[in-house]
C-alpha cells in the first residue's frame, strides 16, 4: 500500500505531518509492517524529532542556518551553484546532510514511535513551497 502526502511549506523550519500519517496507517488497518518515507525533492529532508516543545525545532532550523548560511555569506563564496538564490545551494548541501528517507515499525496497527517523537518534513528553502512525500507500508 501506498500514498503521497502533500505538505505546503512557508519557508525554513520543521513541518509536522505525525498525524496525518498516523491516520493513513489506520486507514491501512495492518497488523505488522515496515513504513518507509521518502521526500522527492533536493532540497528538504525528513526527521524523526521532539514534538514536545516547539523551540527544539527553532533551534534545528538555527543550527543548520548557522551550520551552512547563504552563499551571500562571504565563509560561502567557494560555492558556484548560485543562480538559483542564495539559499539553493545550501539548501541542497542541508539534504546531503540529513535524512531524505526514513523507516518506521508498524506494531499492532500503529507507528512504533516513541512518546515524544513525531516526524517532519524540514524545509530547507526561503520561499514557499508544495513538497510530496511518498510513503509505502510493506
Amino acid at each position: 500500500m501506498h500514498t503521497a502526502f502533500e505538505i505546503s511549506t512557508s519557508g525554513p523550519g520543521l513541518y509536522e505531518f505525525t498525524r496525518e500519517l498516523r491516520s493513513w496507517v489506520d486507514v491501512a488497518n495492518v497488523e505488522e509492517a515496515l513504513l518507509t518515507l521518502f521526500v522527492r525533492h533536493t532540497s528538504a529532508s525528513l526527521l524523526i524529532q521532539e514534538n514536545a516543545d516547539p523551540e527544539v525545532r527553532t533551534d534545528l532550523t538555527e543550527f543548520f542556518h548557522r551550520l551552512v548560511p547563504p552563499t551571500t555569506d562571504p565563509s560561502m563564496g567557494y560555492l558556484t551553484h548560485t543562480y538559483e538564490g542564495p539559499d539553493d545551494m545550501p539548501a541542497h548541501i542541508k539534504a546531503a546532510l540529513l535524512p531524505t528517507h526514513l523507516q518506521i515499525p508498524v506494531i499492532s496497527g500503529r507507528m512504533a514511535l516513541g512518546t515524544w517523537q513525531g516526524i517532519y518534513l524540514f524545509e530547507h528553502r526561503r520561499a514557499a513551497h508544495r513538497r510530496e512525500v511518498v510513503a509505502l507500508l510493506r
